[in-house]
């Protein structure tokens, strides 16, 4: 017989205020590896389970300032360094007439940023989750709220983890397999 490995555990709640005294109380008996599902966002859900901020910001204003410095040397370069060509005694490279080419590569390089940032720190695309196989999961984009312990998580027994999510409101409890 094969062996069964084992995901972690989901739980539903009732509503979005259970839902937040859950993540809370996870936060409070020592849980990290721990998730959220919610059909919208939950005011205050990020205090309660202690997330830091994200890194996505970083990743806009370096994409910002590359741009910026990518498309300010590119014509300074090419109309001052390789082809400099004297029109009416102006000068080879101003910051005025590069100004639109400027502004628009540091927007380009910021979103994709944004977009390639977000993908690679929420690690998308990904074609499937475990708790893709739980059929009472289906609901969580229309108006049901989930938490999920994963078993990669210190704190982390199916029984014991298990009371806790029913103590906590969660019910139909459930082990997700891997």
């Amino acid at each position: 017989m094969a062996e069964q490995r084992i995901w972690g555990l989901v739980a539903q709640f009732d509503n979005a205020s259970t839902l937040l005294h859950g993540a809370q109380a996870l936060q409070g008996a020592g849980y990290r590896r721990y998730e959220v599902w919610s059909p919208f966002p939950v005011h205050g859900m990020d205090q309660a389970m202690d997330l830091p901020r994200s890194k996505v910001p970083w990743l806009v204003l370096v994409g910002g300032l590359t741009g910026m410095c990518g498309a300010l040397l590119l014509q300074w370069w090419s109309g001052a360094v390789e082809y400099p060509i004297m029109i009416g005694g102006k000068p080879a490279f101003s910051f005025e007439a590069a100004t639109p080419v400027t502004f628009e590569l540091a927007v380009l390089l910021s979103a994709f940023g944004a977009v390639f940032g977000m993908f690679g720190l929420n690690r998308l695309p990904n074609p499937r989750h475990p708790l893709d196989t739980v059929p009472m999961f289906r609901g969580v984009t229309d108006d049901k709220f989930f938490i999920s312990i994963e078993v990669r998580d210190a704190k982390f027994d199916v029984d014991r983890s298990t009371a806790l999510l029913e103590s906590l409101g969660g019910r139909h409890v459930t082990v997700v397999e891997a």
